[in-house]
């Protein structure tokens, strides 16, 4: 169950991502929030949940920006959890 969970938080918003640009609405605005390609493949690389956030509630105005807040912290809360699971795993890297 935690590999699916782990693999949910992973794959997640990039399959989300992917199923929205299917759509020509979502085509339409993610080439209306971002000029070029370049900032939503790093997006994804890097930040996806903040990336899929910032799609979604594009023109920010208000508490947008606390949805926005919340995936960043999703994005952090990701690469932290995997960092701490790693030294919990025997042979890993850890003190």
């Amino acid at each position: 169950m935690c590999c699916f969970f782990a693999s949910l938080v992973f794959f997640g918003p990039r399959l989300a991502f992917l199923v929205y640009w299917l759509f020509p609405a979502g085509q339409v605005r993610i080439n209306l929030v971002f000029n070029t390609f370049i900032w939503p493949l790093l997006g994804l690389i890097f930040l996806p949940w903040t990336t899929l956030m910032y799609v979604l509630i594009f023109p920010i105005a208000g508490f947008d920006w606390l949805w926005l807040g919340i995936a960043l912290l999703l994005d952090i809360a990701s690469y932290g959890g995997g960092a701490y699971n790693r030294r919990r795993v025997p042979g890993g890297t850890g003190p």
